[in-house]
């Protein structure tokens, strides 16, 4: 009998191995729009049947979906963007997925290899354009090649410090036969945390905790990333830490907590503030002490000894001086210190905490008017259930939510914080629903957000996702104004609305229902109805240009100076 060889693995093109190792990596969904430089990418895709493709009606919004996965997921959103305007279009949520280190693959099309450097129809430098706001970027210079890059980017992307790849795909690559699968590499070593390396700083750490009088758990956004918040609750209570969180990490005790002291920084409670300023001990896990937590860095803290825990080591001393310094992930670390930390009391620092509390509250004007700031968070707060995801643009309505939505866990909000985006609303809340559609998503958004990226009202519409938008419409640009009235004396440049523009009816025009409180003759019933109706909404909450965000530190003063209600009036 004559042996016969096995059938030799049929050659794929570099845009069906895209696709193919897409799917090796438990990909379902990629956002996107198609373009000249990708139509050979979307050929193949059109053949897979595992991965659904988005339609999104911008580039940076496809990004944004991507986000919006990933940040309920935790794994690695995929976006596809063409050459030229399509990958510049990309770029702002590659660089606000940097900043908040969210995994994010973005595989960019690009001009034929023959046409590089010929300045051809849409043609960029995008490796060299993105390579400072993405954790690390590839060019495809040989479709064999994408066995590699790909797995790689994935790993890169969801690894330690997680954060944006990009791929460039030149169009030659994506038509090129590729060889076969190459013999599997050695899978590289990963970076982990040697417990014997870490030990004495830990219980270093721990007896600096267990001998503190006035301490404080600061943490960010890497207990989110770690999914760590049960951990943090557990290490919180067991050594009575009053617990402040970074705008990041909102949700890490849930609210009503007793040791939860709110959100710090430029428009956190005065009592935050206060408290931070007087404690003696601050133990910063998975933050990061950016510009608007800590205000005038040298004024922040100022009688503390710091423990500062992070995955990425160039975070510590960049801002402030530490006394201890950790580079572990934010779940080990918690439950390294449990192990170590013993059960405390501490009645006359929580004490003195309430003490603060009560003394200067967090003044919410209006709040049992719908139609006012914080009023409609409240009226949302108390109709959302417990799951709720919560997305937000950025600006006045952003710190709204942040200071009084009642959030029960860190791991179902998101917003833009490092890169401050307006437009990031509506497209992650496109994402999250798209991972959780039995989910209720609300989006809570400004009128000026909304308008960078209204046209996702389309795919929204298209998709008969469960969103509710939340519009709070001042006609303005509310932030911007209100530092133009209170640090610019007055001068409003570019920050009024003279045509106010008509939600209902544009929504209306994209097929989203919607309703404007501010005509309704029950309020709060007409709101009611919306939150609970299956199927997205929207819903326009008139409020005035006049009303603040306060507390707010300004710019390079410490937190303790900051203005509040009372300054204002």
């Amino acid at each position: 009998m004559i042996a016969t060889q096995p059938a030799a693995a049929p050659k794929r093109t570099g845009a069906e191995l895209i696709i193919h190792l897409l799917e090796r990596q438990g990909v379902d969904i990629v956002a996107g729009i198609p373009g000249g430089a990708l139509l050979p990418l979307y050929e193949a895709l059109g053949r897979s049947t595992r991965i659904r493709h988005i339609l999104a009606r911008h580039e940076q919004a496809a990004g944004f979906i991507a986000q919006g996965m990933s940040r309920i997921t935790r794994k690695a959103g995929v976006c596809f963007a063409t050459s030229g305007p399509g990958v510049t279009n990309v770029v702002t949520a590659l660089a606000d997925a940097k900043l908040d280190s969210i995994p994010l693959v973005c595989i960019a099309g690009q001009v034929p290899q023959s046409l590089i450097g010929t300045d051809a129809f849409q043609e960029v430098p995008t490796v060299d354009m993105v390579r400072p706001i993405t954790k690390a970027s590839f060019f495809v210079r040989n479709a064999s090649e994408l066995w590699h890059v790909i797995p790689e980017a994935f790993r890169i992307a969801e690894g330690g410090r997680p954060g944006p790849v990009l791929i460039d795909v030149p169009k030659d690559v994506q038509l090129q036969l590729s060889e076969s699968e190459p013999a599997r590499e050695a899978q590289r070593e990963q970076a982990s945390i040697s417990v014997l390396e870490t030990r004495q700083h830990f219980d270093l750490a721990a007896q600096m905790i267990n001998a503190a009088q006035r301490p404080v758990l600061y943490v960010g956004g890497g207990i989110v990333k770690a999914r760590a918040h049960a951990e943090i609750r557990e290490l919180a209570e067991r050594a009575a830490l009053p617990v402040t969180s970074t705008l990041m990490a909102l949700g890490a005790l849930p609210a009503g907590h007793s040791l939860d002291i709110g959100m710090l920084g430029m428009h956190g409670a005065r009592y935050t503030n206060l408290i931070i300023d007087e404690c003696d001990l601050l133990i910063a896990i998975g933050a990061r002490f950016d510009d608007r937590a800590t205000g005038d860095p040298k004024r922040f803290a100022p009688h503390a000894r710091i423990i500062h825990i992070d995955i990425d080591p160039r975070e510590f001393g960049k801002i402030k001086a530490v006394d201890v310094s950790i580079c572990a992930d934010a779940g080990f670390a918690t439950r390294e210190l449990l192990k170590r930390v013993q059960a405390t009391r501490r009645a006359l620092w929580l004490s003195r905490v309430n003490q603060l509390k009560q003394g200067h509250p967090l003044r919410t004007p209006g709040s049992s008017d719908v139609c006012s700031p914080y009023g409609i968070v409240r009226a949302v707060g108390a109709l959302a259930p417990e799951d709720v995801i919560v997305t937000t643009d950025v600006g006045q309505h952003q710190m709204w939510v942040a200071q009084r939505f009642p959030f029960m866990r860190p791991d179902r909000w998101l917003t833009s914080g490092g890169l401050g985006t307006m437009g990031f609303g509506l497209p992650a809340a496109i994402g999250a629903a798209l991972v959780e559609p039995d989910a209720t998503t609300v989006c809570f958004t400004g009128d000026g957000s909304l308008l960078m990226n209204v046209q996702e009202l389309a795919t929204l519409a298209e998709l008969d996702l469960n969103v509710k938008i939340v519009l709070l419409d001042n006609a303005a640009l509310g932030l911007v104004r209100q530092q133009q009235e209170l640090f610019y004396r007055q001068r409003f440049v570019a920050s009024l609305y003279s045509q106010p523009s008509r939600f209902v009816a544009i929504a209306e025009a994209f097929g989203i229902p919607a309703l404007d409180l501010g005509g309704a003759a029950d309020p709060h019933g007409a709101m009611s109805r919306a939150m609970t109706a299956r199927g997205p909404v929207l819903i326009r909450v008139p409020i005035a240009a006049t009303q603040h965000v306060l507390p707010m530190v300004p710019l390079g003063a410490a937190n303790t100076e900051a203005l509040d209600h009372v300054e204002e009036i």
